[in-house]
């Protein structure tokens, strides 16, 4: 059966149930959220009234901050209604997703609801964490039970990538395969396919991992900041850590999913981790749950100083002021910028964090060697849960093979850890590693098998340092790579993936080779963000070297695929692309007013050359330009790649928005391909730009004065922007895309003299942000 989504029904508009709505709203779908008629409005016709509960709760998640949806106007996809009035309104929904109060028998009323009314067909999944699949598929009918299972969103769905498809015995395999489709393509995800086991995968490893941390701490007389400084971005964790973490997911829902580990696996061999301690009852006993009470391990407090947050100490149940713990490999490490090389070097450290880096990974390599088969077949899906899921940078399995597989089990071994016997067979077979990587494929070990068999969906989900073995050309900070069909892969490494001389370096040196043996090139990199932008301690020599022309004029297609942070210099080096790939997680702009500056590297001649091919014979001329100017004088940043082609970075019907980010350098791979046999011919250099001159800078400098005269730009402020507004408006003439490049370039230089443009540098050099001067 040919299967499509049209339309979906959400059924449930607490946290969960409104935030997947705004969701499937951001993907362009027609979305029907549902909820109870509050009990005050039983007897009311007004639907305002009974449609209050569903209505304030999705008015709460489209204000909530960061936000839901990818553009404010998707908002318009969702319809409200209320179960007694509107359920009967789900028979031209496709998938119907229920997200109500973790209560069996309450979701067995819905579902017996759902079937009066649901056509033959239609998809049915719960978004459960807790409750067994298959009980709640007991008693339907056979062509419900045929469509459902269970979809786990994580919260909030539009930034955790993770989606874990949980079918039953009773569900049809093309459903199953379906939604693991649909949720990777559509709606952006990491689907991993689950057994219907307690908590699932990601959950259950999770817990497990915060759980243990905690009785590590209290081992190892550890504090909440020191196992919060131990355990975020300088191991691949996310900034929130462990205790942050806890506070922002509900040390209530911790605690839930913890205990229901505990009663719902008693043959799990490392149950006892789960008991939950003394001082964690006791915040639950306080409802001190975190964010949603406004307390937990963390509580903001105001002061004469002003706000403050302080930290919560266990041993006494009192908050004080925040620590910065300081552990010499910590400091050590820092300035490591390969993941791995900082993991290998913190796990073998000498101190106290190296014992707490043993003693944390010896327990979860333990743990997940005996959840295989239990939770999942194969170790790919493991990792994949955790990273999708809790934002790990790096896998649990992939983890260990950094420490060293072989070489840690003897460790843990000797201290007491027990391994699983298919890991010691493994060994022992001469497997020395749970993932490699061969022809430009990444393998995982298969323990069914005992063999090495691909990660599914290999050619979608390119990696470019997956062709290391054909490798072109690298310097210290890039490299690039022969990845296939004769298109080159560029991608560089540094510290938020700046741009220095050297990336500037290998950027030409990359046109270059591409120009001389390729059909083209895609620019792309695996960090957490495309590219925070110029090197600001190299903006003097940039400043000279910093311009992306030689993309635009290329004699083969150039494709980039940003993703994550893409700013100033990298947000110009996409204005200059054939295409841009971008991730709908991108967030792009140029921001170079923030340290006193104009774009140099191309980005406003490229804004007013866009300006001059916007306008229209029906507004005034003015308009698009003034568009163009603030967008740059206000440093706006597009907060998706959906909102990138309102802000004028994309541009619709040319560059393209990737839902699954994973996928969008084998999409920009496969552009290349496309138009170079489309028969690519290097554009030539534009000499018909039409600048509007003095009525344009007119116009310019009346908003500058108003807002310097509001209040809202300091006098450094008004003096970049009319700079910036001299470079766009241009001149009275049509003129050539060298001349604005001439005055973008000669404007920049002036402003990098300026004594507060200075200061602003150095402000961002010393503490990461810029001040306003």
């Amino acid at each position: 059966m040919k299967r499509s989504i049209k339309k979906v029904a959400v059924l449930g508009s607490g946290v969960m149930g409104s935030r997947i709505a705004c969701h499937f709203a951001g993907i362009g779908l027609p979305v029907l959220l549902l909820d109870m008629v509050p009990a005050a409005a039983k007897e009311s016709v007004s639907a305002k009234e009974r449609n209050q509960l569903v209505n304030d709760a999705l008015t709460a998640a489209i204000k909530s901050n960061p936000s839901p949806l990818y553009t404010a106007a998707a908002a318009k996809k969702i319809t409200t209604g209320n179960f007694d009035d509107n359920l009967k309104d789900i028979a031209d929904c496709d998938w119907v997703i229920e997200v109500v109060v973790e209560r069996l028998d309450i979701k067995q009323l819905i579902y017996t609801q759902v079937e009066k009314y649901r056509k033959p067909g239609t998809l049915i999944t719960s978004n459960t964490s807790g409750i067994p699949i298959h009980l709640m598929a007991e008693g339907r009918s056979e062509d419900f039970k045929k469509h459902f299972c269970g979809t786990h969103f994580f919260n909030p769905p539009r930034y955790l990538r993770l989606l874990e498809i949980i079918p039953t015995p009773h569900t049809d395999p093309s459903v199953t395969e379906f939604l693991m489709h649909y949720g990777d393509l559509h709606l952006g995800k990491t689907t991993v396919l689950c057994k219907d086991t307690p908590a699932f995968i990601a959950n259950r490893i999770g817990v497990f991992s915060i759980m243990s941390i905690f009785h590590i701490m209290e081992k190892q007389g550890l504090s909440v900041d020191e196992i919060d400084a131990l355990t975020g971005p300088l191991i691949g964790r996310p900034k929130s850590a462990t205790f942050r973490t806890a506070d922002v997911v509900g040390i209530d829902t911790l605690v839930k999913v913890a205990k229901g580990v505990a009663e719902n696996c008693p043959q799990d061999e490392a149950k006892a981790i789960f008991t939950i301690p003394v001082w964690l009852e006791k915040l639950v006993e306080n409802n001190w749950l975190g964010d949603k009470t406004g307390q937990g391990f963390f509580k903001k407090t105001k002061s004469a100083a002003g706000k403050e947050i302080q930290t919560l100490d266990l041993k006494t149940m009192a908050y004080g002021p925040r620590s910065k713990p300081k552990f010499a490999s910590l400091e050590a490490a820092k300035p490591i910028e390969d993941l791995k090389a900082r993991i290998q070097m913190l796990s073998a450290a000498k101190d106290k964090a190296g014992d707490f880096y043993r003693a944390f990974h010896f327990a979860l390599f333990s743990y997940i060697s005996f959840r295989i088969p239990e939770i999942a077949d194969e170790v790919y899906r493991v990792d994949d849960a955790m990273m999708a899921g809790f934002g790990w940078e790096i896998g649990a399995f992939e983890s260990w093979d950094t420490v060293g597989l072989a070489k840690t089990v003897e460790a843990m071994e000797a201290a007491g850890y027990a391994v699983a016997p298919w890991v010691k067979e493994m060994l022992a077979a001469g497997a020395q590693s749970f993932y490699k990587v061969a022809g430009g494929k990444r393998l995982y070990y298969d323990v069914a098998s005992k063999s090495y068999l691909p990660v599914p969906g290999g050619e979608a989900f390119l990696v470019l340092n997956h062709h290391a073995e054909k490798t072109i050309w690298k310097n210290s900070a890039c490299r690039l790579y022969d990845i296939g069909d004769g298109v080159a892969g560029f991608e560089w490494s540094s510290k938020m993936n700046s741009i220095g001389g050297e990336v500037l370096e290998g950027l030409n040196k990359a046109i270059g080779l591409a120009e001389a043996n390729h059909q083209g090139l895609v620019i792309a990199n695996a960090g957490p963000n495309f590219s925070a932008g110029a090197n600001v301690g190299m903006i003097f020599m940039l400043a000279i070297e910093q311009e992306y022309d030689d993309l635009r004029y290329s004699s083969v297609p150039v494709v980039t695929a940003p993703h994550g942070l893409t700013l100033g210099g990298g947000c110009e080096m996409n204005l200059h692309a054939d295409k841009i790939c971008a991730a709908a997680e991108t967030y792009i702009g140029l921001v170079e007013l923030g340290v006193g500056l104009i774009p140099g590297g191309g980005g406003t001649k490229e804004f007013a050359l866009r300006a001059s091919d916007e306008l229209h014979e029906d507004e005034p001329e003015t308009n698009t330009l003034k568009k163009r100017f603030f967008a740059i004088a206000t440093a706006k940043v597009a907060t998706s790649g959906f909102e990138a082609y309102d802000l004028g970075v994309l541009r619709k019907g040319q560059d393209e928005v990737v839902l699954n980010q994973g996928r969008r350098i084998a999409v920009a791979k496969q552009s290349v391909l496309e138009l170079a046999a489309a028969g690519y011919n290097m554009p030539s250099q534009r000499k018909d730009i039409k600048v509007l001159g003095k009525s344009g800078l007119g116009a310019m400098l009346a908003g500058i004065n108003g807002m310097w005269r509001g209040g809202y730009a300091t006098d450094h402020d008004a003096l970049v922007a009319r700079k910036l507004a001299y470079v766009m408006c241009g001149g009275d003439f049509l003129v050539s895309e060298q001349y604005l490049l001439d005055l973008e370039r000669e404007a920049f230089l002036s402003l990098c003299g300026e004594k507060k443009t200075l200061e602003r540098i150095q402000a961002v050099l010393k503490t990461g942000r810029p001040i306003r001067n």
